[in-house]
């Protein structure tokens, strides 16, 4: 594992990549102190899936929580003078 500088960083980010590629992890600094890391894909774990991972929505998730009956109430929540 390499570290360097956000400036390295960016001056060298295709060179990274390609470590990257071959399995290897980098660890960016500001100033000094770690911020992030860069990292092959493969080894990224649940987040470098991304939207495209087969995930229920908010709602769908609601719908099947036991005893719930989610409808829309079309009645205005309150009254407007315009």
């Amino acid at each position: 594992m390499s570290t360097l500088s956000l400036k390295d960083a960016k001056a060298g980010l295709s060179a990274y990549v390609d470590e990257a590629i071959r399995g290897e992890f980098a660890t960016i600094t500001r100033h000094g102190k770690p911020v992030a890391v860069l990292v092959p894909l493969r080894g990224s774990g649940d987040r470098a899936q991304g939207p495209e991972q087969d995930r229920p929505s908010l709602a769908s998730h609601l719908q099947r929580f036991p005893g719930s009956e989610f409808e829309r109430n079309g009645s205005p929540s309150r009254d407007v003078g315009l």
